[in-house]
């Protein structure tokens, strides 16, 4: 029997940890890349983008030096002890993420931007619909992503 915190024989579980989820653990993989954008709506008018966006809206781009994060949870495999093996999720980032946006223009070199505005939450979105398909279904996965050292986002949320 548990008490409140969760502590105890656990008969369902055959455990002294009641959590069933106690053996979830998260794994992360670390990337970088350099990308320019620039923060526009077509349909608003060059003061109206220039009072949202500012700076950000500099018709001839500006860039970003971004830190992404990859954060996937799971229960580790029996037979190997990993949640994910790193290196696949190193490819899969890879393939994914850096071959499409490294040292690229977003607005300018990328189909998934060409209609979409390159903002962090965006791009965050774009990466997590780019490596979803790619990660096994039963792994969790979020994305975090640094603009700057002090501005970042996280998908989902």
């Amino acid at each position: 029997m548990c008490d409140a915190t969760g502590v105890g024989l656990c008969a369902e579980a055959g455990t002294m940890n009641c959590n069933l989820m106690a053996n979830k653990v998260a794994v992360f993989r670390k990337e970088h890349f350099n990308a320019a954008h620039r923060l526009f709506n077509p349909l608003w008018t060059n003061e109206e983008n220039d009072r949202v966006f500012g700076l950000c809206n500099n018709p001839n781009y500006h860039g970003h030096n971004y830190d992404l994060v990859v954060k996937v949870t799971g229960e580790p495999d029996p037979q190997t002890g990993y949640v994910i093996d790193l290196k696949l999720l190193s490819d899969i980032v890879k393939e994914e993420v850096m071959s499409r946006f490294d040292h690229k223009n977003l607005n300018l070199d990328t189909v998934e931007f060409a209609n979409l505005n390159p903002t962090a939450e965006n791009i965050a979105v774009v990466i997590y619909q780019l490596l979803r398909p790619r990660i096994d279904a039963k792994l969790e996965l979020q994305i975090r992503l640094y603009e700057t050292e002090r501005n970042f986002v996280e998908y989902p949320a």
